[in-house]
């Protein structure tokens, strides 16, 4: 079985503090319907249930864990001009496997759709889920075809993408979602501002940015396209998140424990504060928004 660490395509780009063995990890969804939103991910994005008990359903593909959903009835409907999760981007191993889930939400949930696009170094779908929260479904473009920019940013756009033509041209039938097919590529948030934004995830978490347009911001680690992006588009001049339904935390990985240390003194010596449990740190982000790094299991 190939997994995820060995399909995607390994970087020496080192130029930040963030290791360049980063990778995004479980995403939480603090949702109303437990039910109806399982069902969503599960039946509509074809992902799988690993594990359902209580107010918890936790789904992804093989051992990959992508998404878990805590039931909090309590709590109101997240602000859409707040800050917060933009979309929540499932990358996919290959076209197939990407059309074949593309196929699932165009029977099941074609209203959920809202856009799709060509950005050079991947090829994406867009959704809105039952409860309001952005997703992307999609692949990416092998590294070796990525137009790298003065500075180390890579090229990026916004091209049309005929998501029926896709279909045509890559579903296959035979496209098994056995195994690690799909995990977290890419988280993109809501910010109050860029700059501020930027203070955090690029020099004090060590990302790189890869692109900055004014409006929006993106960063990574090791080389990708981007691990974080970051908009004010309908959220400038958002503050601190009111408890809401929407996005839980945002989970990165990092190679080493001696990583997540390295990063616990730097978060000390911006002066945020953060909580080690001796495995993971968890702190947050200018807005509330939770965000919590772990090591390599």
């Amino acid at each position: 079985m190939t997994t995820i660490d060995e399909w995607r395509e390994a970087s020496t780009a080192t130029i930040g503090a963030a290791p360049d063995g980063t990778q995004m990890d479980t995403v939480e969804l603090l949702v109303r319907d437990l039910d109806a939103m399982t069902a969503y991910y599960h039946r509509a994005v074809t992902l799988d249930v690993l594990e359902q008990s209580g107010d918890t359903a936790t789904l992804g593909r093989g051992t990959q864990r992508i998404m878990t959903l805590r039931q909090r009835t309590e709590l109101p409907t997240a602000d859409r001009s707040g800050a917060g999760l933009y979309h929540t981007a499932i990358l996919f191993r290959d076209r197939p496997r990407l059309a074949s889930s593309l196929l699932s939400m165009a029977q099941q949930v074609p209203q959920t759709y809202t856009g799709s696009a060509d950005h050079l170094v991947s090829e994406a779908f867009y959704f809105t889920d039952p409860e309001g929260n952005g997703l992307e479904l999609y692949h990416d473009r092998p590294r070796s075809e990525w137009q790298r920019l003065p500075g180390g940013g890579v090229q990026m756009g916004s091209l049309p993408l005929d998501p029926n033509g896709f279909l045509q041209q890559w579903f296959d039938e035979g496209a098994s979602h056995a195994g690690d097919t799909a995990t977290i590529g890419h988280v993109h948030l809501q910010v109050g501002d860029i700059p501020s934004a930027r203070a955090f995830y690029v020099d004090t978490l060590g990302f790189d940015v890869t692109a900055d347009l004014g409006s929006a911001l993106f960063v990574s680690a090791g080389g990708y396209h981007h691990h974080i992006g970051m908009n004010t588009w309908h959220s400038a001049g958002a503050g601190p998140r009111a408890a809401s339904l929407g996005l839980g935390d945002v989970r990165i990985v990092v190679p080493t424990r001696g990583d997540v240390e390295e990063l616990g003194d730097r978060l000390r010596f911006h002066g945020i504060s953060a909580a080690d449990d001796g495995r993971a740190l968890r702190f947050s982000d200018p807005w509330g928004t939770a965000l919590v790094v772990s090591p390599e299991a």
